[in-house]
């Protein structure tokens, strides 16, 4: 088990008390020294280590998971690096902002998906479990707090041919978010506009669609187009 973020103390105090192997990582080596001092915490692994640089290849040899009040400036890019590791984490309970755990369950056609929504539930079963209010913490947010569960699916939700051509067209679609999909397209993959409308019309989608509109199912065949035009 991994434990990232601030109250790595209380945490991981409750999952060595279930009988977990730990490794907390905690970016103040200061306060790594607080909680070396702890008798309670003595056999957990404690480091001092920045949660986006550390290599979480030592642990991809057996399954493991993560747990934790992700630090929410590196809440996103930390939780994509997980979710697209072939031997990532089976699951991870974080505490997330908000408004990120909204993004993780949203539909298209709605202001909060993107990306991350399409990225997230490609790979992740997710479930939320509460939200709190800035009442709750001290010193108080201005923003509200959820956890959430994800579990890693058996397969991917939609099958694909390249799992890298479905990431990179994912990541172009949403690039441009106010352009069409063909124009984000175009241009954040550097392709010309005419072999992507080419795509979409194989698809029976329409000129002037946007990345938002799409479900996973649209991007997984758009992905293999794409793929099949040489992109």
């Amino acid at each position: 088990m991994v434990e990232i973020g601030p109250g790595t103390g209380m945490l991981t105090a409750a999952l060595l008390a279930c009988g977990a192997n730990v490794t907390a990582l905690e970016i103040d080596p200061q306060m790594v020294e607080i909680l070396h001092a702890r008798r309670d915490l003595e056999s957990a692994e404690l480091v001092a280590a920045d949660a986006l640089r550390f290599d979480y290849e030592r642990f991809e040899d057996r399954p493991w998971r993560v747990a934790g009040n992700l630090p929410y400036n590196i809440a996103t890019p930390l939780l994509l690096d997980f979710i697209e590791r072939p031997r990532g984490p089976e699951s991870l309970v974080v505490m997330v902002q908000k408004d990120v755990a909204d993004r993780f369950v949203a539909k298209p056609n709605s202001a909060a998906y993107g990306s991350l929504s399409v990225a997230v539930q490609f790979a992740m079963e997710v479930e939320r479990l509460f939200t709190l209010g800035p009442d709750a913490f001290y010193p108080r947010p201005k923003v509200h707090s959820t956890v959430v569960r994800l579990r890693r699916r058996a397969r991917p939700a939609v099958d694909v041919r390249d799992v890298g051509m479905f990431v990179k067209v994912v990541r172009a679609a949403f690039a441009y978010r106010r352009k069409t999909l063909a124009n984000s397209l175009s241009l954040a993959l550097g392709v010309e506009r005419t072999r992507v409308q080419h795509a979409l019309r194989a698809l029976a989608l329409q000129m002037e669609i946007r990345g938002e509109q799409l479900s996973l199912e649209d991007f997984a065949a758009l992905a293999d187009e794409l793929g099949t035009e040489g992109i």
